[in-house]
């Protein structure tokens, strides 16, 4: 039996079923299982969530003489409720990047976490739970819609720590927003998120010192790397809720259009479109953020280097509708303008790949720190245009990601 209880009436052995409020809203990976701890249930109560779905069947009842707000034994008519209730809490109007920031840092945070536990229960050999990997998904996608760049920019900002859980945050939301700039159906592009998310699951089999390792590879630690896509493939392929998309971007996002990828050293037409955006997004997120052997790259330089790469690595189309996803000075570039004062990019325009807001705070004239502003370079009239991309290397500022982002940089 099904029952709808207040917070306050959970105990421990309980079945918890679903949660009666937003994914953002309860501290668990999980939406479903059994309360053993304690400490689970203050972690509830210091939520805000205010009420639950319990299953009497599989957990310990409530007392008989308490009284429950609902119950019922169809599990579709539940589902049918947390439904409409989430798709009434879900917003999607445009918003701009500073009113973005701060909801997309709490989904940065709650999906490291969500991912964290998603590795470490393939690490144990627990099956994968897809359905909240796909809420997961919905955030982040929404999100997007919202703001393109925000959560996408954000998720850039990861410690080499945390470079793995993090990734899979940020290819998911690359994906999504590249799905959209290529016009594909809304519905594949959000099993190209759950793809994203999941791409790298296979390494949740790799040894964590040889994972983590800050210097060079050996030969061998190369070659257990490199059996992570077959890896993460054989952790799915058995799950009867994993979508074709996900297994195909999961195997195949090392492969490249010359033959020279890995697994199976697959050529153009043999990599799928889906596979191909894998590929990029991946490569993207990897050169642009800390590892432990190496800092990340400028978002701007990254493009330049990738379209370098491009004749053989990646797929000319799905590169090029990638660079209008990002434009061609993404969030966080480093830019220098003709007036000769450097500038970080905190927006794009819709008007032109060429014209991002940006937030001045630099005279190279007077080698100073000047007050920052913000200027919106699509705007008619403005005297100001970007002549060059810089290297934050050379500049060193320890607060360049603070400057359009409002967090310190990792």
């Amino acid at each position: 039996m099904l029952k709808k209880i207040s917070v306050s009436q959970l105990t421990v052995g309980m079945y918890l079923k679903e949660f009666c409020g937003s994914w953002m809203e309860h501290p668990f990976w999980r939406n479903s299982f059994v309360i053993s701890d304690p400490e689970d249930i203050r972690r509830i109560l210091a939520s805000s969530i205010k009420e639950v779905w319990i299953d009497s069947d599989k957990g310990i009842d409530v007392a008989a003489d308490v009284a429950v707000v609902s119950e019922t034994e169809n599990e579709a008519q539940v589902d049918a409720e947390l439904a409409a209730a989430a798709q009434a809490e879900r917003a999607t109007a445009p918003l701009p990047v500073e009113a973005e920031l701060q909801r997309a840092a709490i989904i940065c945070a709650q999906s490291k976490r969500a991912v964290t536990s998603m590795f470490q229960e393939a690490r144990m050999g627990k099956a994968i739970d897809t359905g909240n990997a796909h809420k997961l998904v919905e955030e982040i996608s929404d999100s997007i819609l919202r703001n393109p760049g925000a959560l996408i920019s954000l998720a850039r900002l990861k410690t080499a720590d945390d470079y793995t859980y993090m990734h899979s945050v940020a290819v998911c939301a690359l994906m999504i927003a590249l799905g959209r700039q290529l016009a594909l159906p809304e519905e594949q592009v959000r099993r190209l998120g759950v793809a994203g998310l999941l791409h790298d699951l296979g390494k949740a089999m790799v040894p964590l010192d040889v994972l983590n390792k800050p210097g060079k590879l050996t030969d061998e630690e190369f070659r257990i790397i490199k059996a992570h896509p077959e890896e993460g493939h054989a952790l799915l392929k058995d799950n009867p809720d994993i979508d074709p998309i996900v297994l195909d971007v999961v195997l195949h996002h090392h492969e490249k259009t010359d033959g020279s990828g890995y697994p199976k050293g697959l050529k153009d037409e043999e990599i799928s479109l889906f596979a191909k955006m894998g590929a990029v997004c991946d490569v993207y997120d990897a050169i642009t953020s800390n590892r432990p052997y190496k800092a990340g790259w400028d978002p701007a330089e990254s493009l330049r280097k990738m379209a370098e790469w491009a004749n053989g690595h990646f797929d000319p189309t799905v590169f090029q509708a990638f660079v209008k996803s990002l434009g061609i000075y993404p969030t966080g570039s480093l830019v220098r303008l003709n007036s000769g004062r450097l500038a970080v990019v905190i927006e794009q325009s819709a008007k032109s790949l060429l014209t991002p807001r940006i937030k001045v705070f630099y005279s190279t004239r007077s080698n100073a720190r000047i007050r920052p502003e913000i200027i919106d370079l699509s705007h008619k009239g403005n005297p100001e245009k970007i002549v060059s991309r810089e290297d934050p290397g050379k500049w060193l500022f320890p607060d360049l990601n603070e400057l359009w982002s409002g967090q310190a940089g990792a």
